[in-house]
């Protein structure tokens, strides 16, 4: 884990996917904190301390994570409401945030984890507050960085609406998300899998920012599936992104 928060660290200010993934959530915080004044926003296994800063310009932003060597990160972004923390028990009395983010731990968690999750973050929510989660999506797509990532699992839209619901939320936006980069990554993750994954030591190439021209052309692609997902929702992707709402 500390492998994969230090080669974060290194891309997510260039690296294309990144870039995509600010664009698909920002709308999505925007509609969760609309009419609220002075949110209160909680992110789950905030990791090196980006998003907590993306979010800031929202509300006043808390984080949690379970690496300490993540927590040193966010202190580079200048997080200080941070802590070491689970997200199966998170250490905030109940009905304290307007706002809570989760982007990429579901997909960590096996079943027992996901529900104790999912009621923790219901309870630390006050009545009508919103979730914005971020996951991995589709089985058939696991490959190296599964293993780098700590991938046990990658949910389908029916799977994670599933899991929302049961835990009391009322689900306002579910889309899949990176629809646009499925053409590359299909292959390239069969091949990966065909030739046998990779030990969680020997993997993190995928996550270095590919050359400039390929970045920026894989950037402008995202943008504009982005720009999609105002209208519609995507019918496949690599991840799967949600707001929801404390029922």
């Amino acid at each position: 884990m500390d492998r994969l928060l230090e080669a974060t660290y290194l891309a997510e200010q260039h690296h294309f996917w990144f870039r995509g993934f600010a664009r698909f959530v920002q709308p999505l915080v925007e509609a969760a904190v609309k009419g609220v004044a002075r949110p209160e926003i909680l992110d789950c296994g905030c990791g090196t301390g980006a998003n907590m800063k993306r979010l800031s310009r929202y509300g006043r932003v808390t984080g949690f994570d379970i690496s300490h060597h993540g927590l040193q990160f966010a202190h580079s972004y200048d997080q200080r409401r941070i802590v070491r923390a689970s997200i199966t028990d998170i250490p905030f009395a109940s009905g304290s945030f307007d706002l809570v983010t989760s982007f990429d731990v579901l997909s960590t968690l096996d079943d027992t984890m996901e529900r104790q999750a999912l009621a923790e973050i219901r309870r630390v929510l006050r009545p009508g507050g919103a979730l914005v989660v971020n996951t991995a999506a589709l089985r058939f797509l696991h490959g190296q960085h599964a293993v780098f990532a700590s991938e046990i699992r990658r949910l389908s839209r029916r799977q994670l609406r599933a899991a929302l619901e049961a835990a009391g939320f009322q689900i306002s936006r579910l889309t899949y998300t990176n629809f646009s980069l499925l053409p590359l990554m299909i292959p390239v993750r069969l091949s990966q899998r065909l030739m046998g994954l990779s030990t969680p030591e020997e993997t993190g190439a995928d996550i270095s920012t590919p050359a400039a021209p390929v970045n920026a052309m894989l950037s402008a692609l995202l943008a504009a599936e982005a720009f999609a997902l105002k209208f519609v929702n995507m019918p496949l992707g690599s991840s799967l992104l949600a707001l929801a709402r404390k029922g």
